[in-house]
């Protein structure tokens, strides 16, 4: 299994960026992928997680109403598309994916659960 992630950059306050993450060895059949992020100093957080199989999608607060997730199951790929960014989304974001198992009630939030992580890519936002 890996999971690759790209996109990350430098970016003005109030720009966009738009992170993917390439996933290998895993049905997207069956499997929830989450967006985490981890700011100098900070522990790592949840930002945003989708299950492809049925579409469910959920956001932390913080990042609601800016941050798209989007997935493409022929391309086993996941999508972060982030605008209106702020300084404080200045961190290193990891995808991640958990096995469901064939029965889900909703998203997975919690990172403990989480069995496989990318190597994350940094995002900075700053003038």
């Amino acid at each position: 299994v890996q999971l690759v992630e790209s996109g990350g950059g430098s970016v003005q306050p109030g720009g966009s960026l738009s992170l993917s993450c390439a996933v290998s060895g895993l049905s997207f059949d069956d499997v929830c992928i989450g967006w985490f992020r981890q700011a100098p100093g900070k522990e790592r957080e949840g930002v945003s997680w989708i299950i492809d199989a049925d579409g469910q999608t959920d956001y932390a607060d913080s990042v609601k109403g800016r941050f798209t997730i989007s997935s493409d199951n022929a391309k086993n790929t996941v999508y972060l598309q982030m605008s209106n960014l702020k300084p404080e989304d200045t961190a290193v974001y990891y995808c991640a994916a958990v096995v469901l198992g064939g029965s889900w009630y909703g998203v997975v939030t919690e990172e403990s659960e989480y069995d496989y992580w990318g190597q994350g890519t940094q995002v900075t936002v700053s003038s």
